[in-house]
């Protein structure tokens, strides 16, 4: 018997969470790689798309195809509805106040350049300062770079404990009389430690300071209340919560939204056009200029129908099963690292091999069917905190077994045998 399988023999009770039903309404689930079996761990880049999903944008453009809010023809006034109904879908989920402080966006990057270019070049000046953490994921590091170099403001950065937390009190010190906005991840992409933000978010309202919460890495896993978090800005991406690429969503509240300026311009997003003037629409339209991804955002309100029926609280449960069986093997794994050791963290374990690039271990992992993420996971200041070139990142979803950890397990033996 491996060391691994003694290991896994001794972890929590038998599961009840009914994996098999899940599983059966995820296609790409269902299928051989190199002659191997799919195991799906790269979840916290994207997760796999269940038949509902997949059957409603089928549906849309198959019997409903037509652009919105413009048209009073039938496709049109059925697509608005189903478009709408998506942003009513989002309001439940997160537990906003009213559907117009939901603006529908490509995704949580888009979301937060939004934040960063409307509100942030209309309220920063030179010396004001913008609050990060060393755990961002580039797309929240990046655009706050460049919003400062735009309008004078400086960066600050909350360094990261060993352990890969964020320390309330060194973040509160950084804290200031010109703090004007803080951003920061709800859960970190690369270690899976899930941050104190509602705790942050009052220390920096004490300051005057706005809070964007990037919750990626949230939403699939944890209950989201934007009311209870009280966040000035929240940011997902539909790809991550089992829904269509290409969409994704900005929560603000509604003050915030009506005095900010328009990101872009052009249809959808106007009232009226003259050559001297344009008169813009009430958000969340505003902030939708052109034609919107329709089939995404109704795709996205069928995937938190899912996951709102199977429960969210159960999905998290099920992880952190995961999670659990998963460390508790590879921490007694010699030569082995796990990278992110936080208590509170969601289903994502990360990972070194002493002498072999994570590149290498995903390479050996792939051949024997199973798929993790490899590399620096957009968050290259992560892995100089750690001085690790990359990470090997398996992540775990709500169709995940058990079994598929013991996979994983067995592969990551593999990989050492392999490199000796």
């Amino acid at each position: 018997m491996t060391p691994a399988r003694e290991i896994l023999l001794h972890t929590v009770p038998v599961d009840v969470f009914d994996t098999e039903r899940i599983r059966s309404d995820f296609p790409a689930l269902h299928q051989a790689v190199h002659g191997q079996p799919l195991v799906y761990l790269d979840n916290a880049a994207t997760t796999q798309k269940p038949l509902k999903v997949i059957e409603v944008l089928d549906s849309y453009y198959r019997n409903d195809n037509a652009n919105v809010h413009r048209g009073v023809h039938a496709l049109s006034e059925r697509a608005t509805a189903a478009y709408e109904a998506a942003r009513e879908k989002v309001r439940k989920f997160l537990n906003a106040q009213s559907p117009q402080e939901l603006v529908f966006v490509r995704g949580t990057t888009e979301a937060i350049n939004l934040v960063a270019q409307s509100w942030g070049r209309a309220n920063l000046r030179p010396n004001d300062e913008v609050v990060i953490t060393e755990t961002e994921h580039h797309s929240n590091i990046v655009p706050w770079q460049m919003l400062c170099g735009q309008t004078g403001a400086k960066l600050r950065v909350v360094p990261a404990e060993d352990n890969g937390e964020l320390s309330v009190e060194r973040y509160a010190q950084i804290l200031g009389e010109r703090t004007r906005l803080v951003a920061v991840s709800h859960c970190s992409n690369a270690l899976g430690t899930i941050n104190p933000v509602k705790q942050m978010i009052s220390l920096a309202h004490e300051t005057g300071a706005v809070v964007l919460v990037d919750g990626a890495q949230a939403v699939p896993h944890l209950a989201v209340d934007v009311r209870d978090l009280d966040c000035d800005f929240y940011a997902f991406s539909g790809h991550k919560l089992y829904g269509p690429t290409g969409i994704g969503v900005l929560y603000a509240k509604m003050a915030l939204l009506q005095d900010m300026p328009p990101y872009q311009g052009g249809g959808e997003m106007v009232k009226h056009v003259s050559f001297d003037h344009a008169i813009y629409h009430d958000p969340p339209l505003r902030f939708e200029a052109g034609t919107p991804n329709i089939a995404g955002a109704i795709g996205l309100g069928a995937a938190i129908d899912y996951v709102d029926a199977v429960g969210i609280e159960a999905i998290g449960r099920h992880e952190q099963d995961l999670l659990a069986r998963a460390t508790a093997a590879m921490a007694g794994m010699p030569g082995l690292r796990i990278i992110g050791t936080a208590p509170e963290k969601t289903g994502i374990l990360s990972f070194v091999l002493q002498n072999i690039h994570a590149h290498d271990v995903g390479t050996i992992l792939d051949m024997q069917g199973v798929a993790v993420r490899v590399g620096h996971h957009c968050a290259i200041p992560v892995m100089q905190r750690y001085q690790v070139p990359a990470t090997a990142r398996a992540s775990f979803a709500l169709y995940n077994t058990r079994e598929e950890v013991d996979v994983l397990v067995a592969a990551v033996y593999r990989a050492k045998e392999v490199f000796g």
